[in-house]
């Protein structure tokens, strides 16, 4: 079963192709083609593409709008040098990752016109992603006709979070107006728990797990029994940990008081929490972890950043923690998580009064999925690729296999 996956976001768009096979496996296999689109704020789409373990091709253009250049990096699934399938009939289902399903959607759940109401009317809870999201339905219908596509949630693994971990401490109307806490970067939490599992030789139900997804966004997800009994980002993705442009969590208070004393108003507010704070607005460097840490031996703001955000992940793994009245396993994941040898040994570092160890060589010189603890720790600390896309090529086979469509 071919399966094509989108993963839209507000200034990218990531797509792959998968043979789908039974079994269904934890790792991924080989992407038949890789499609990737990172746009400037100048509006330039960079456009990287790549067949099976063929080269990368890569072109730089400026299309008038973001639909013509998603339709042309889809176009090349059949047409040019790059092409993987003859037709696009050839692909015999499409999957989507949706940030925000809202209260009603929380399964993997095939597209039809209620669906695409439903996400247009949470829209505005994560109004870049979704309206994304939207888009890309939209210009799959348009290319590739009637072929099933899948909406796959990233609230969706949050869904068994106890009412005590969801509901925000406000008047309790909040709660039945759909106001509590939601959770993202689900589908990527959900496989990292079960790679987990698979690597450690355990049922994924016997584990109690913090699982850091630590990029450009960041969250933490506390599983026990399988599921997400509590996590760091809430009714948005704002909520939590400090990211490369958002805040995380601040004191409420500070907001009122500049709506009061700078008369800030609500767009300008939510552009300096989600674009203007993090990393980047702390340091004034950079979001990216990379330039700040070669700039913090001379930059004190830049220094202060990176401690700052070191010391809101160890305190929200602390939090994570508790919640589970235990940890037995540590992950790491996300471009942030995988490649910072310098936050994995911080974080390791802080919680060595919980018998945790690593191990040097392992953590700075591995590739890959493995184990970074030492044989003598007692809690099991890993690093995990992410792999949204092929969750949710995952999440189509069994939904359509469940139809009776493979």
């Amino acid at each position: 079963m071919k399966i094509l996956v989108l993963n839209s976001g507000s200034s990218s768009q990531k797509c792959a192709l998968y043979e789908v096979q039974p079994p269904l496996s934890i790792e991924p296999p080989a992407r038949l083609w890789d499609g990737k689109i990172d746009w400037s704020d100048a509006g330039v789409a960079e456009i990287a593409i790549m067949a099976g373990s063929g080269p990368a091709r890569k072109e730089t253009t400026q299309l008038p709008t973001r639909q013509e250049a998603i339709e042309r990096l889809l176009k090349s699934l059949w047409n040019g040098p790059a092409a993987a399938v003859t037709e696009p009939a050839a692909v015999d289902c499409v999957g989507h990752r949706v940030v925000h399903g809202g209260p009603h959607h929380l399964e993997p759940t095939f597209v039809d016109s209620s669906v695409r109401e439903a996400i247009a009317g949470v829209s505005a809870f994560a109004p870049l992603h979704n309206r994304a999201e939207l888009e890309g339905m939209k210009i799959v219908e348009k290319l590739f006709g009637k072929v099933p596509q899948v909406a796959v949630f990233d609230t969706g693994f949050h869904r068994h979070m106890p009412l005590s971990a969801k509901v925000y401490a406000g008047p309790y109307e909040w709660y039945t107006q759909g106001i509590h806490r939601y959770g993202f970067h689900g589908i990527n939490h959900q496989y990292c728990a079960e790679r987990v599992a698979q690597l450690l030789r355990r049922d994924v139900k016997s584990l109690r797990l913090v699982n850091c997804h630590i990029g450009n966004g960041c969250s933490l997800a506390a599983v026990r029994d399988g599921h997400s009994i509590d996590t760091t980002m809430g009714f948005t993705p704002l909520e939590g940990l400090m990211m490369g442009t958002r805040s995380g969590s601040v004191d409420p208070g500070i907001l009122t008081y500049l709506m009061r004393s700078k008369a800030m108003t609500g767009e300008q507010l939510d552009d300096l929490l989600n674009k203007r704070s993090g990393l980047l607005g702390l340091s004034g460097v950079s979001s990216d972890v990379r330039e700040l840490q070669r700039a913090a031996d001379n930059n004190e703001r830049a220094k202060l950043a990176w401690e700052v955000y070191a010391h809101r992940l160890a305190t929200g793994i602390g939090s994570m923690v508790a919640a589970l009245g235990g940890i037995d396993a540590l992950s790491f994941t996300a471009g942030v998580g995988e490649n910072s040898v310098d936050l994995r040994s911080r974080v390791c570092e802080q919680f060595r009064f919980l018998g945790l160890e690593r191990d040097t060589h392992s953590n700075a010189g591995g590739r890959g999925d493995r184990l970074i603890s030492g044989p003598s720790s007692r809690v099991a600390v890993l690093v995990i690729g992410a792999q949204e896309e092929w969750q949710i090529a995952r999440e189509c086979y069994r939904l359509s296999r469940s139809h009776g469509a493979a």
